[in-house]
């Protein structure tokens, strides 16, 4: 094996083989922590965030940033609890994420049609998003504790959290999405070379909007199953979600540079997240040193995604 294939396969799999590790070392470490009990709490914990991820990835890929997923997450929370107690809680529940969409619909069409860069545009939409969900909430928290509000995050079908369910088929759709149809080759062919795509008759402009769409949508789908699971809309909900689902992504080893990615290692990036922050909480260390590790964690899946990008 030549030293760029062997680069490549740990480029690809470096996500793996940390989760291995980790398995291993908190297994050797802790009798509790290899159970189905902990390993079920561990997913459906972090199932909204893998939604979150799953979308970004194809922001990501596309050659994007969203830093407004946490406001939409908020405004999906404040407006299903809103709906759900004003009008209907499964209406609250089935409308959330279709407000996430359009939200996602407003920040793809600002982004190309007014030429601004993703990473600035979303900032400014994410505060505008963030307070209209004050305006709807009031500032206040809106309790909504029905059951037929609250089944979808507390409750289980064949044992299984119905989150985890959710993340699992809507990762499956997004991985069908990305790697079996022309929608996912024209992601990547943005990502990789916008003008090149261009030239061969992409609208390169409707893919963007599209990948935005869907993380908006993916946002409020994650919203509903934490505001279900607390029966509680805020418009402070969500808070650091953004960042947590980008560092997912580049952990996974989707290139901030576009062009290259896949959903099921952004799973494992979340799933190396929730590891690190269950170990520490397993073994009692010190908070510091668990964000320290993760920083530094996350910094060197960025220095392999750099070296690649010189690489290619």
């Amino acid at each position: 094996m030549t030293r760029a294939k062997l680069f490549r396969f740990f480029q690809t799999y470096a996500v793996l083989i940390l989760v291995a590790v980790l398995i291993l070392v908190l297994t050797s470490l802790s009798d509790s922590f290899l159970t189905t009990r902990n390993l079920l709490n561990i997913l459906n914990q972090n199932a909204p965030l893998a939604i979150m991820a799953s979308a970004m990835t194809l922001v990501i890929i596309a050659g994007g940033f969203d830093l407004s997923v946490a406001a939409i997450f908020a405004m999906g929370s404040v407006s299903a609890a809103w709906i759900g107690l004003n009008v209907d809680p499964y209406l609250g529940l089935f409308l959330a994420p279709f407000i996430g969409l359009a939200f996602g619909l407003v920040n793809g069409i600002v982004i190309t049609q007014l030429n601004v860069h993703s990473f600035l545009a979303t900032i400014a939409t994410s505060l505008i998003f963030k307070g209209i969900a004050v305006v709807i909430s009031d500032g206040r928290l809106i309790s909504v504790r029905d059951d037929a509000f609250t089944w979808l995050g507390r409750g289980r079908f064949l044992g299984i959290f119905n989150s985890i369910w959710m993340m699992v088929i809507f990762a499956l759709v997004l991985t069908f999405l990305l790697t079996r149809t022309t929608f996912g080759r024209r992601v990547f062919a943005v990502g990789g070379n916008e003008e090149a795509s261009i030239l061969s008759g992409i609208r390169s402009d409707r893919i963007k909007i599209a990948t935005f769409a869907l993380a908006g949508f993916a946002a409020g789908l994650a919203s509903i199953i934490t505001t279900s699971r607390v029966a509680l809309g805020q418009a402070s909900a969500g808070q650091g979600l953004e960042l947590q689902a980008i560092a997912a992504v580049i952990l996974g080893g989707t290139s901030i540079y576009g062009g290259q990615g896949a959903v099921w290692r952004s799973l494992a990036g979340v799933f190396l997240l929730a590891l690190i922050n269950n170990g520490f909480n397993i073994l009692n260390a010190d908070p510091f040193f668990r964000d320290l590790t993760t920083g530094l964690v996350i910094l060197a899946a960025i220095g392999v995604s750099a070296i690649g990008q010189r690489g290619r």
